[in-house]
């Protein structure tokens, strides 16, 4: 045994010592002037850093490099290729797995690993993606899932028969709007009439690609009903998961008639939004002021709806089996009681809809709940890679997704805390029991206090990012509203739900609605203070990687380099601060463009109604107005022919809607978007329907000098725009292809559908 103690102390010694200075012979001066103490130092925390011991929480973060390399590739790998290299490189890897080299070859091992992990994954989902619009008299197929939203219903069906005049395409999947009340019943065999759209791409470089989301949840295609829907016999039944979906449901609309019985309005949306994940019916004020305030993250089932329902579980057991004696002297009910947990976190996963958020939070808590089954730390850095491990493996799309980022990220900062920080805040032996009663109440204010404040600030930066907004008294309104949420409301909930099958569930219901009412005040009201709205300007993924990998670092790191981690994520601050905002954005379809005028503000020349893509650019600039705000269009002058607007700088811009002003934009405007091509020799230059239908959405900066598409006979004295595409020429993925799009739009007919199908206003609005 000390011989091993021994070998393992050379190694670079166990988790959280390192080896001291005094023990690396160094040379008596460096070549750099700096002090060889110094290097030695570093030297030696560098190697106590990559023992073999602390390599395991690193693992999942090679593995998501990989992951986060293939999204960013151009276009699809060879997965068989990539498969061969990766399974070459794990062999490698254990082979050397004596050797010194080992921990490089480990996480090289691990990137190629995660790389051809998600390019198995894309695969895997294959499906065809509709390119075009598209009208279909006959849609046949089963219902696998259903929403209550607050105007329309929204349904996923999976098809069984597609009928199209003018297309041979088939979806597998299509998620379709209905009126509210209209949506049919999960399980169901249905036929109907729908007009079909392609998956929304990004409304702006950089935003999120929601293709992509629904890409890998199997959808081709989004849409809306048109006319009655038909329920038919089905051809078969269906399978067993459509089965399970159907009990599923109706198990979760049981509930929410339960509910709906004692409470009405917002505080039976949550009611059931926290005991079944449907949250689609909270009223958009109160949705907006619980993520205004910081609190959204109690309307989506993560970890921490998941420890609430195993922690209230396990201690309820546990303390039931602690009434009997003989239990207590004899078995383990401690391990009893995390089983019974465990089931418990199992049945709220599936009640929950098992949505991949879900999933990660159960997988991070069936991990601790076995690790006290199996007598193991439970809260430990090892604890927090397993999980990390499973989700990335079994679904290596949510590493883009924001609710990984964040759930991981608060995760990590609460592991580090109890690691590093809280012991410290533990009361020790040498308290006398008055000072420990007096020490409790406010060394648990303070942990609950610090923990939000950690969690807070591990997520800000993926918050600024996909959201582009902090939330300046998050920590106020988690201090005044978790409490009772974890206290009074889930545990209550949980209560209602084991009471239901005897009809005594009524008492709980009313109970949970004291918590919910406490909660959304809290949110109202923290909402109404000054600055309660911290808005942000968008920034790249530069910033976001960055920041990240300060948050990995500061975590992870147990010798002092980890405070390098502040310093990097310092940097990414800065970074993102310095980030230059676009001067014009074009939407896709070209009837929509934001110019930024002289007081630095974006104004809107539009000929459509996307009102979706006007509220994105604004938020992403950091702009508190609406859509519909009259000061977006101060500056702009219209008439029949098109639209012209000043911008910043000097120089017009140009949204020309008739062929005979082309020629008239094309000596005034610096900048021209229009549906046709352009004629010859036009000065300005030109954004036309061919470059949108093959580029999407178009983000521009004002750079003299800088190429661009179009022709200009004066480039010295006009300036030019550097152009980024949300699809930039040369990508090709199975959920943004160009070259799809042009062969789509080549065989798409030009005739329109019959009248019958002209939609309703909300029915044009898309998905969010």
């Amino acid at each position: 045994m000390a011989e091993r103690g021994r070998a393992r102390d050379r190694r670079g010694g166990r988790a959280g010592t390192w080896p001291t200075p005094q023990a690396v012979a160094v040379p008596s001066q460096t070549p750099s002037g700096v002090s060889p103490a110094i290097v030695a130092r570093f030297r030696a925390w560098a190697r106590a850093e990559a023992a073999a011991v602390r390599l395991l929480p690193w693992v999942p973060v090679a593995f998501g490099s990989g992951i986060a390399i293939y999204f960013s590739a151009g276009h699809e790998p060879v997965a068989w290729f990539v498969s061969v290299i990766a399974g070459a490189l794990f062999v490698t890897a254990l082979l050397l797995r004596r050797h010194r080299a080992f921990p490089a070859a480990a996480m090289v091992a691990a990137v190629v690993a995660g790389f051809a992990a998600a390019t198995v994954r894309t695969a895997q989902v294959s499906h065809v993606v509709l390119t075009r619009p598209m009208y279909t008299p006959l849609l046949q197929g089963f219902i696998e899932t259903r929403e209550v939203r607050e105007r329309t219903d929204r349904f996923v069906l999976r098809v069984v028969r597609m009928d199209s005049r003018r297309s041979h395409v088939r979806l597998e999947r299509v998620r379709l709007s209905v009126r509210k009340g209209a949506a049919p019943a999960v399980g169901s065999f249905v036929e109907l009439k729908a007009r079909l759209q392609p998956p929304l791409m990004p409304v702006r470089p950089g935003s999120f690609d929601f293709a992509r989301d629904m890409y890998f949840h199997g959808i081709g295609a989004s849409g809306f009903v048109m006319g009655a829907i038909k329920t038919v016999s089905p051809p078969s039944g269906g399978g067993l998961m459509l089965r399970y979906a159907t009990l599923m449901q109706e198990l979760r609309d049981a509930i929410d008639a339960r509910i709906r019985l004692v409470l009405s309005g917002d505080s039976r949306a949550i009611a059931t939004a926290l005991l079944t994940g449907r949250r689609d019916a909270i009223t958009t004020p109160v949705n907006d002021a619980m993520f205004i305030s910081g609190l959204g993250h109690v309307l989506s089932i993560s970890g921490y709806h998941m420890a609430v329902v195993a922690g209230v579980v396990f201690f309820a057991v546990r303390a039931l089996l602690a009434l009997v004696p003989a239990l207590t002297a004899t078995f383990p009910i401690k391990k009893w009681s995390a089983a019974a947990a465990l089931a418990a976190a199992a049945f709220y996963l599936l009640l929950s809809g098992a949505e991949v958020a879900t999933q990660r939070s159960f997988f991070m808590t069936a991990v601790v709940l076995i690790a006290i089954m199996v007598d193991r730390r439970a809260i430990t850095f090892r604890t927090l890679a397993v999980a990390a491990m499973i989700v990335l493996a079994m679904a290596p799309e949510s590493l883009i997704h924001p609710s990984f980022q964040m759930s991981f990220a608060a995760t990590l900062g609460l592991v580090a805390l109890v690691q590093v920080g809280m012991p410290k805040m533990l009361a020790t032996p040498d308290h006398s029991p008055t000072a420990k009663a007096a020490l409790w109440g406010g060394r648990e204010i303070a942990m609950l206090a610090l923990a939000s404040f950690v969690a807070g600030l591990a997520t800000t930066p993926y918050v600024a990012f996909h959201f582009h907004r902090v939330t300046p008294y998050g920590m106020v309104a988690n201090l005044l509203a978790m409490p009772v949420v974890s206290a009074l409301v889930m545990p209550v909930g949980l209560l209602g739900l084991a009471a239901m099958p005897f009809g005594f569930d009524g008492v709980f219901w009313r109970l949970m609605d004291f918590g919910i009412e406490w909660m959304v005040a809290v949110a109202q009201g923290v909402t109404e203070l000054p600055g309660a709205i911290g808005r942000v300007s968008a920034f790249g993924a530069g910033p976001l990687l960055a920041a990240t990998a300060g948050i990995i670092l500061l975590g992870l790191l147990r010798t002092p380099l980890r405070w390098s981690g502040v310093v990097i994520s310092g940097l990414a601050v800065a970074w993102s601060l310095a980030a230059t905002p676009p001067d014009i954005l074009i939407s896709a379809e070209g009837r929509n463009v934001a110019v930024r005028g002289e007081d630095g503000r974006l104004r809107l020349v539009s000929a459509g109604k996307d009102s979706f893509a006007v509220r994105e650019w604004l938020a992403a600039d950091g702009d508190e107005r609406g859509p519909a705000d009259p000061a977006l269009a101060e500056g702009v002058s219209c008439d029949d022919e098109g639209c012209v607007v000043k911008l910043s700088g000097g120089g017009l811009v140009a949204l020309t809607r008739r062929p005979e002003a082309m020629r008239d934009d094309c000596v005034r405007a610096e900048l021209m978007v229009t549906q046709w091509e352009a004629p010859e020799g036009c000065r300005a230059q030109v954004i036309d329907r061919n470059r949108l239908r093959r580029e999407g959405a178009l983000a521009l900066w004002r750079a003299p000098g800088a190429s661009g598409s179009g022709v200009s006979t004066d480039s010295t004295s006009r300036p030019r725009f550097a152009v980024v595409a949300v699809r930039p020429a040369g990508l090709e993925r199975p959920w943004s292809s160009a070259a799809a799009d042009e062969q789509a739009a080549r065989l798409q007919s030009r005739s329109e559908p019959p009248a019958d199908a002209t939609p309703a206003p909300e029915d044009l609005q898309p998905d969010d």
